[in-house]
């Protein structure tokens, strides 16, 4: 296997395992050592590979969102859907991928956000990219429903995703916080009503 192949594979199991890792425990409560015992790969590696913890967990962040958006993506194009109905394809994968586990979730953007915002500003900025991504394809996806007129919205589209993201955010963290998925439930049926389904 070429050098620059094993970099990036390794690279990658590291980023993958402490994805893992962090979605249970939080960005504060992992130590490198952890991940890299996880991993399998030898503790002095991680140099290699990051510069320091800041630097890791901004990377980590960078690649969960483009895996994220990756699969957002596949979900918003689905064909013989309407814009509205690839929509609330989104939000119920969202509501299923946030019940699991007690509710405790997947989403780093829910795990992390609150606790790495204070911590690291390359980090909050990494964050700032993701979820300012994820709103773009929210409207475009109201913006092609107001065209094929699966949905409607009162007021710009750009106002109704940032909305419908910062809700179904809320809800997440208050599904943990009840581990219920009731939270996302309301969120679903509010979001219905916002894009007059």
């Amino acid at each position: 296997m070429p050098v620059a192949t094993r970099t990036t594979d390794t690279r990658r199991i590291i980023l993958d395992t402490a994805q893992r890792i962090m979605a249970r425990k939080g960005y504060s409560a992992v130590g490198i050592n952890e991940v890299l015992a996880e991993a399998g790969i030898p503790k002095g590696s991680f140099y290699h590979y990051f510069a320091s913890k800041d630097a890791f967990g901004e990377a980590i962040l960078k690649s969960y969102f483009t895996d994220y958006l990756t699969d957002m993506d596949r979900v918003l194009a689905r064909s013989g859907q309407s814009s509205a109905e690839r929509l609330m394809a989104y939000w119920q994968q969202w509501r299923q991928t946030q019940s699991i586990e007690d509710c405790q979730g997947k989403c780093l953007a829910v795990k992390l956000g609150a606790e790495v915002a204070d911590l690291s500003e390359p980090m909050r900025l990494a964050l700032k990219e993701g979820t300012s991504a994820v709103v773009d394809r929210i409207e475009q996806t109201i913006t092609s429903g107001l065209e094929d007129g699966s949905l409607s919205v009162d007021g710009e589209a750009r106002d109704v995703a940032q909305a419908l993201y910062d809700m179904w955010l809320g809800a997440s963290i208050m599904a943990k916080i009840h581990r219920s998925p009731a939270p996302l439930d309301t969120a679903t049926a509010a979001t219905r009503k916002l894009l007059h389904l």
